[in-house]
């Protein structure tokens, strides 16, 4: 069962006692096997980029599949981390990402994202970013 770990060949030390949720769990998921993850697993790396080249494609598939997945906050919340990544993060998966501006350009034309606001403008943003 592979993990971040093991791809990118680098273990952290365990954190200390003093260590925040978040450290503990982004920690916790570089050793859980891939094949195990879940939506609120990808949402919760993405969003502190880290593994991103090894989960980007994950969380893409996920989201072609249904664009507002949900972690444990609220509908589209994997797809408010995925549109917050830097456009670098992209550079090998270009095809994905034109696949990805496309649902999600029918999605904003269906008028499913008018709440919360800021997701839709950050949508807006990853649409006019992709590449032609």
């Amino acid at each position: 069962m592979t993990t971040i770990e093991q791809l990118e060949r680098d273990v952290w030390p365990d954190p200390g006692p003093d260590s925040t949720f978040l450290v503990l769990r982004c920690t916790e998921l570089r050793r859980k096997p891939l094949s195990e993850f879940t939506v609120e697993d990808l949402r919760i790396m993405l969003g502190q980029e880290i593994g991103v080249p090894i989960l980007l494609p994950r969380a893409v598939k996920v989201l072609l599949r249904e664009p507002l997945a949900q972690g444990d906050f609220y509908p589209g919340d994997l797809l408010a981390s995925v549109v917050r990544l830097p456009e670098s993060a992209w550079s090998n998966l270009h095809v994905e990402r034109q696949r990805l501006a496309g649902v999600l350009t029918d999605l904003v034309t269906e008028s499913e994202l008018d709440d919360p606001a800021l997701l839709r403008d950050r949508v807006l943003q990853f649409i006019g970013g992709a590449p032609g």
